[in-house]
């Protein structure tokens, strides 16, 4: 008896590893207690928001016994959030940026979600550079897009440029990019984000149905040592950006995220509609109204990105006393470390004995590798180094 489609059980099975690693999470927990246990597999953002957010929340109380407090709003959200977010963008970006413009959508993506539907045909093609965020091939695949990786260059995992190029076909619709990424935490330079760009130019240049860039930001903010991150709508006129702040002010229950057109863009109206159509036939109808209104009171505002910035030193030194090979992430709150041995499950496997918790690099669409996030406290990093150091040892 076939319950689910083909298609959603191919991806269940692609997945199992994240079932796998988050059921042995538990038993280890409950077999030997939580604070025996490193789990570094989640990216679960465990900062505390900014005192603002309990602020803001009970002025929200206040306003929603009132009528239609709670209720339904505009599909691409509320109009003085996405005039708010306007002016917030534009800033970011670099670009004169309208509440038109603008689509409030359910988390980051929900964004993805609401754009595929929106463009994608059966059979078209979404390229993006890998290792990458695994959730991605079924966002596409939902819709008939097939998702085609191109693997990044390591140890830097700077984005293959020329392979992007060769991998793009005629039906080749949209480019993601992921930076500060997850899981490598690497920052892509601006030099490589004006090359993508201009690619995507050239190829429009004899397209009737546009190749689009989407440049998905939900880790901005996460920025270390000075890096920045460049703004995409200045580079291309077909750039669309999404982002939320699950990350940002720790908000990721509350599944609040945006999607962003470039003004410049041919038929942008279009395009803006469409996403605000799709946003409500998907059955999310409108972003969270609470999510919203916080985002709008606190869109200048982050959690305390120290902390992060302290767990990523103080994670680097664990690795490399424990002689494990890794490039240090310039944003995000991952590290992306090479296994010891060529199949990272070995090493997974290893870890695990040490009660460590770690996701293989092949989730990620990239063997030899494991992500580590330090999305967890201080504590769990230095009680893990003895295990890091006999993991290791145990492939000597």
């Amino acid at each position: 008896m076939q319950t689910v489609t083909t298609a959603i059980k191919n991806s269940m099975d692609s997945s199992s590893w994240i079932r796998k690693m988050f059921e042995k999470g538990l038993e280890l927990k409950k077999e030997f207690g939580a604070d025996a246990v490193c789990d570094f597999s989640l990216g679960n953002p465990d900062v505390p928001p900014p005192q603002k957010v309990k602020d803001e929340l009970i002025k929200l109380a206040d306003a929603a016994i009132q009528p239609l407090g709670l209720g339904y709003c505009p599909n691409a959200g509320i109009p003085a959030v996405r005039e708010k977010m306007a002016e917030y963008l534009s800033k970011q970006q670099e670009t004169p940026v309208q509440a038109k413009d603008i689509v409030m959508t359910v988390g980051a993506a929900g964004a993805l979600v609401s754009f595929f539907r929106a463009v994608i045909e059966p059979g078209d093609e979404v390229l993006t550079p890998a290792p990458y965020f695994v959730e991605y091939g079924a966002y596409c695949g939902h819709f008939g897009g097939v998702l085609k990786t191109v693997p990044s260059i390591p140890p830097t995992f700077r984005p293959d440029v020329k392979g992007i190029e060769a991998a793009i076909t005629d039906k080749t619709r949209a480019i993601i990019i992921n930076s500060p990424n997850n899981p490598t935490g690497c920052i892509y330079a601006e030099e490589d984000l004006k090359a993508i760009a201009a690619i995507v130019e050239k190829v429009n240049e004899r397209r009737e149905r546009p190749l689009f860039i989407l440049s998905d930001e939900p880790y901005r903010a996460f920025a270390y040592d000075g890096a920045k991150v460049p703004a995409m709508l200045p580079l291309s006129k077909y750039a669309c950006v999404l982002g939320s702040f699950s990350k940002t002010l720790s908000l990721a229950g509350e599944r609040i995220g945006y999607f962003v057109a470039n003004p410049a863009m041919p038929d942008q109206e279009t395009l803006v509609a469409a996403v605000t159509l799709t946003n409500r036939t998907l059955g999310f109808v409108n972003a969270p109204v609470i999510g919203q209104r916080l985002a709008a009171a606190l869109v200048n505002e982050t959690v305390d990105l120290d902390i992060y910035d302290r767990r990523r030193k103080l994670m680097a030194t664990v690795l490399s006393d424990a002689g494990i090979e890794f490039e240090m992430p310039k944003g995000a709150f991952y590290f992306f470390a090479k296994s010891p041995v060529e199949d990272d499950m070995q090493f997974v496997d290893a870890l695990l004995k040490e009660k460590i918790l770690v996701v293989t690099g092949k989730g990620f669409g990239f063997a030899g590798y494991v992500r580590l996030s330090c999305s967890v406290d201080e504590k769990i990093i230095e009680r893990s180094a003895e295990g890091f150091k006999r993991a290791m040892n145990s492939f000597k």
